[in-house]
């Protein structure tokens, strides 16, 4: 199992909070570190503080040297495809090669609406993902020249310098180029795996148990048959809900600490917590081994150890001790 740390930015964060962050996974050994992308404040309090995501990245680009950095996932709407485009690659290149590439839909109204940035139904959202899919592919393998006439976006004589970092072990298409890893993913519809299946390197379900991610990996699967891609070839990963602790008072002291991050009222507290054992990485290492094993039994290849403890550094310490390269 190959392990990456995922935290929630929007509680609150600041840069230094996350350079912090990022650098203690690093220290752990986790291969990749990603944040989320939201500009709403949540879950907890919702007049927190929040931070852009990618010019947060091209921070940590510039003050690490190792660990892949990503975002899981840049909604479509809330930058113009080819400005995205532009943006990933420049921070590419400030990391030297390390950037991993998530796309999604977008799905919370009020990341939006207090930013006047435009909210449109699904239908659209997901054809301009479906666009944005294609420029990255475009404008980073494609020869100059390149145009696409788009479901909202069109490219006339498509041009983009520089181009990705040519870093080991990433993607190369047929005439040498090179691009970042690309990763969609959610909870899995018809389109999202038909997507996926055309366009990413990676599909990362999200808040499911591993019973659902063996069924949702099998409609993934198929979708790459129907067009002719080895199911092989496209990492399947899983986004988990991980809270860890030594031993059973250490989890209980981080139980309390989850519920209050969270904003989860005492009276339904129990019922909340026991709602995600089925779904999430939680309690002692031996606990949190076997849940990952089931994880690994159901076919993810990496997982996004999904931290809601964000500022509890000593929390990365024990999950880089005790999963990170022993499941």
């Amino acid at each position: 199992m190959r392990f990456a740390l995922m935290i929630e930015a929007q509680q609150g964060l600041t840069y230094a909070d996350q350079l912090a962050i990022v650098r203690r996974a690093d220290a752990a050994g986790f291969e990749a570190f990603f944040r989320s992308d939201h500009y709403a404040s949540f879950p907890g309090p919702s007049d927190g503080p929040t931070t852009d995501a990618w010019t947060v990245l091209a921070g940590l680009a510039r003050e690490t040297e190792r660990i892949s950095l990503g975002v899981l996932v840049s909604p479509v709407t809330f930058r113009h495809p080819g400005n995205f485009v532009k943006v990933v690659t420049t921070v590419d290149e400030m990391s030297g090669g390390r950037i991993e590439v998530g796309v999604g839909a977008g799905w919370n109204a009020e990341d939006h609406r207090p930013l006047g940035l435009a909210f449109p139904d699904i239908t659209t959202r997901a054809d301009l993902m479906e666009d944005e899919l294609a420029l990255l592919h475009g404008l980073w393998t494609e020869p100059d020249g390149w145009t696409r006439q788009g479901h909202h976006v069109h490219v006339d004589n498509g041009f983009l310098r520089p181009k990705p970092v040519d870093a080991p072990g990433r993607p190369r298409a047929a005439n040498g180029a090179v691009r970042p890893r690309i990763i969609t993913g959610g909870e899995g519809s018809p389109r999202a795996f038909r997507l996926a299946a055309r366009y990413a390197d990676e599909f990362n379900i999200n808040s499911s148990s591993p019973d659902r991610t063996r069924e949702q990996y099998a409609l993934l699967d198929q979708a790459c048959r129907d067009i002719g891609r080895d199911p092989k070839t496209l990492t399947h990963s899983a986004m988990v809900g991980t809270m860890l602790g030594f031993d059973a008072t250490d989890v209980e002291r981080r139980r309390s600490a989850l519920l209050g991050e969270l904003g989860v009222a005492e009276e339904g507290a129990s019922e909340w917590y026991e709602a995600r054992r089925a779904r999430w990485i939680l309690g002692t290492p031996d606990e949190a081994r076997a849940m990952i094993r089931r994880f690994a039994d159901a076919g993810v290849e990496r997982i996004m150890l999904q931290d809601f403890l964000p500022r509890d550094l000593e929390m990365v310490d024990l999950m880089g001790a005790e999963l990170v390269g022993k499941v």
